[in-house]
């Protein structure tokens, strides 16, 4: 199996957060484990101030197939707009479902329970995908919001890797500054 298909998921699900954005915020600071390719992700227009910070890390195997990728996605929201957190990520996982779904894959998540990212309240769920009974990868979303700036933290990986990589990815969870 190659990792492209699944992960394919994780990329797309970062727009479910993009509201009008009236005022620019500082980027958010990342400390990536060693060994992780990291790349700062384009903004829609480069004529329209930055109203999204997006980065991603891939942590590929010797031959570079991505073993896991984790995508930070920091959002401007207009003011006065309350995010709704528990729906955002009810149609996040949905579309994770789906998407994994039309793969021909099985998915189960976790119910959506409280955590944090960095210093924030926040909201996560975690989906075990299958194939042929088989659990082959794991994805984690995580939402969270602070005033005006509304955080996507999601993580998926190899079902092995994904199990190996938990004390990276609270390490960056924890270190992240917001």
């Amino acid at each position: 199996m190659t990792m492209r298909s699944p992960f394919k998921t994780l990329f797309i699900l970062a727009p479910w957060l993009l509201v009008p954005a009236l005022v620019e915020a500082a980027d958010p600071q990342i400390t990536w484990p060693s060994g992780w390719q990291i790349e700062a992700l384009p903004q829609a227009s480069e004529q329209e101030p930055a109203k999204v910070f997006r980065q991603r890390g891939v942590k590929n195997d010797a031959a570079g197939t991505p073993l896991m990728v984790m995508e930070l996605t920091m959002t401007q929201v207009e003011s006065g707009h309350q995010v709704n957190l528990q729906a955002v990520l009810l149609e996040m996982r949905k579309s994770v479902q789906k998407d994994f779904g039309r793969g021909g894959y099985q998915s189960v998540c976790t119910r959506i329970h409280d955590t944090t990212l960095s210093h924030l309240a926040a909201l996560e769920t975690t989906c075990t995908i299958t194939e042929n009974g088989r659990h082959v990868l794991s994805q984690t979303l995580v939402t969270a919001v602070d005033g005006d700036k509304a955080y996507v933290l999601s993580y998926a990986g190899q079902a092995a890797v994904y199990a190996q990589s938990q004390e990276e990815i609270r390490a960056l969870r924890s270190s992240l500054k917001l």
